[in-house]
C-alpha cells in the first residue's frame, strides 16, 4: 500500500528530473524578465535543483507527517558522499595539485609522436579518469575538467564536440573508477556486501572499461584535433612558482582525504587544516573553489534526501528483471537516478546470482554519464565546466546525445 508521502516523493522527484532538464529555460527566462533575473537564474543552476526539491518534500513532511517526522527523515540520510565530494573538489582543485597534475601531462605528452596539445586533451580523457580508480572518481573529475576547461570547453570550439567531450569524460570517469573497489560510489555500494576486492574488480571490470576508456578517448580527441591550440604557459595569471615542498603538502592532504572518504568527520577535520595552510601560504594559491564545491554538495545532498524515497517503486523493477533486462534496465535507470542509489538498492535484494549482480554494477556503471545526476562525480564536473557553453548552461538534451556513442561503447565491452 502506497502511502501519501511516497506518492509526493514520487512525484517531487518527477518535478526535479523536468525541472534538471529545463534549466536552460530559466536563463532564456532570466533575459527575457531581468526584473526577476536574479530569482531565475538561481533556479537555472542544475547544482541547486535536487536541493530545492529536497526543501520542498521537507515541507511537505512537515505537513503531512509533522515536523518530527520531517526532522527525523533527514537526519537519518547519510551525507557522507555529499561532503566528501565537496572536500575533494576543492583540494583536488588547489594550485599547487593542478600545477603538478599538468606538468605529470605535459612530460607525458612530450613522449607521444603527436602534437602536445593533442596529447594533453588524450590524457586528460583517458588517463586522468582511469586515475580516479586510486584518487576517486570526484577527485579525477575536478581534476580533468580543469585541465580540458582551457582548451576544449572555450568559446570559439563547436557546441556540438563540447558535448561530444563532456559525454566522454562523464562516461570515462564512470567506468574509469572500476579498476578498484573503493573508488567509484556504485561499486562501493556492494563491494563490502558482495564481498568484491579491487582484485575481483579488476579481472572482472577493470580491463573492460580500461579499453572503452581509450576507445573513447582516442575517437573524440580525433574529432577535436583540429580545434585544439597550445595554451600560454602562464594562462593562470600566476607569477610564483609553487615550492616541491608545498606541492607535496597538498598531494598529502589529497592523500589524506581519499583514505579518509568514509569518516566525515576525520577529513572535516583535515579539511579545516588545509585551509589554514591555504592561508598561511597564500601567495602560491588560486581562490579556492568553495562556491563551485558547496553547490555540488548540496545538489548531491539533495539527491540524497529525494532519492531516500524512491525505493518501494525502484527496488521491485530491479528484483524482477533478469540477468540482460537487469543490465539494460540499470543503464536506463542510471539516467533518472544516482547509480550509487541504484547499486545500493540492489545490495538489498537476496538470492541474485553472481552475473546479476555483475550485470546490474555494469549497467550503472555504465550509464553513469547519460545525465548530471547519473553519477555523483558529474555535476562537479559541470559546475566547473558549464561556462564554457553557450549560456553558461549545459543543455541536459545535448548532453544525453552527447554521452550515447561512448555509453554504447563501455556497454558493448562490458557484455563482452
Amino acid at each position: 500500500m502506497t502511502t501519501t508521502m511516497q506518492t509526493i516523493g514520487l512525484v517531487l522527484f518527477v518535478l526535479a528530473l523536468l525541472h534538471t532538464f529545463s534549466t536552460h529555460l530559466f536563463e532564456v527566462l532570466a533575459h527575457k524578465h531581468p526584473r526577476h533575473a536574479g530569482l531565475f537564474h538561481l533556479l537555472g543552476e542544475v547544482e541547486v535543483v535536487f536541493g530545492f526539491w529536497a526543501f520542498v518534500l521537507m515541507v511537505f513532511m512537515a505537513v503531512v507527517d509533522g515536523g518530527a517526522a520531517a526532522v527525523d527523515y533527514a537526519e537519518s540520510r547519510h551525507y557522507a558522499e555529499p561532503l566528501f565530494v565537496f572536500v575533494v573538489m576543492v583540494v583536488a582543485a588547489s594550485r599547487p595539485v593542478l600545477e603538478a597534475a599538468r606538468a605529470l601531462l605535459r612530460m607525458l605528452a612530450r613522449l607521444a609522436p603527436v602534437r602536445s596539445e593533442v596529447a594533453q586533451a588524450w590524457l586528460a580523457l583517458a588517463l586522468v579518469p582511469l586515475a580516479g580508480s586510486l584518487i576517486t572518481e570526484p577527485a579525477a573529475m575536478t581534476l580533468a575538467a580543469l585541465m580540458l576547461a582551457p582548451t576544449v570547453f572555450r568559446q570559439g570550439m563547436p557546441e556540438w564536440l563540447k558535448y561530444g567531450a563532456l559525454g566522454v569524460l562523464f562516461v570515462n570517469v564512470s567506468i574509469g573508477g572500476t579498476l578498484t573497489s573503493y573508488a567509484a560510489p556504485p561499486v562501493l555500494m556492494v563491494a563490502g556486501t558482495w564481498g568484491w576486492d579491487s582484485l575481483y574488480m579488476l579481472s572482472h571490470f577493470g580491463w573492460r572499461a580500461l579499453l572503452a576508456v581509450l576507445v573513447n578517448a582516442t575517437v573524440v580527441t580525433f574529432l577535436l584535433r583540429s580545434h585544439l591550440r597550445q595554451l600560454d604557459a602562464s594562462v593562470d595569471g600566476e607569477t610564483a612558482p609553487v615550492p616541491p615542498l608545498v606541492a607535496l603538502i597538498h598531494l598529502a592532504f589529497l592523500a589524506a582525504v581519499v583514505l579518509l572518504a568514509h569518516h566525515p568527520v576525520l577529513f572535516i577535520g583535515l579539511f579545516l587544516l588545509f585551509l589554514g595552510f591555504t592561508q598561511a601560504y597564500d601567495r602560491y594559491q588560486s581562490p579556492l573553489i568553495l562556491k563551485e564545491g558547496l553547490l555540488v554538495g548540496f545538489f548531491l545532498a539533495g539527491l540524497v534526501v529525494l532519492g531516500g524515497m524512491q525505493q518501494w517503486w525502484l527496488q521491485p523493477i530491479v528484483s524482477s528483471l533478469g540477468p540482460t533486462a537487469l543490465f539494460f534496465g540499470a543503464l536506463g535507470l542510471t539516467a533518472v537516478t544516482d547509480n550509487a542509489a541504484l547499486t545500493y538498492l540492489g545490495s538489498l535484494i537476496t538470492g541474485l546470482s553472481e552475473h546479476e549482480k555483475y550485470m546490474l554494477v555494469a549497467g550503472a556503471v555504465g550509464g553513469g554519464g547519460l545525465t548530471v545526476i547519473a553519477n555523483a562525480p558529474n555535476p562537479a564536473g559541470a559546475a566547473l565546466l558549464r561556462h564554457g557553453f553557450a549560456d553558461e548552461s549545459i543543455g541536459a538534451v545535448w548532453l544525453l546525445l552527447g554521452a550515447l556513442g561512448p555509453t554504447c561503447v563501455a556497454a558493448l565491452m562490458f557484455l563482452l
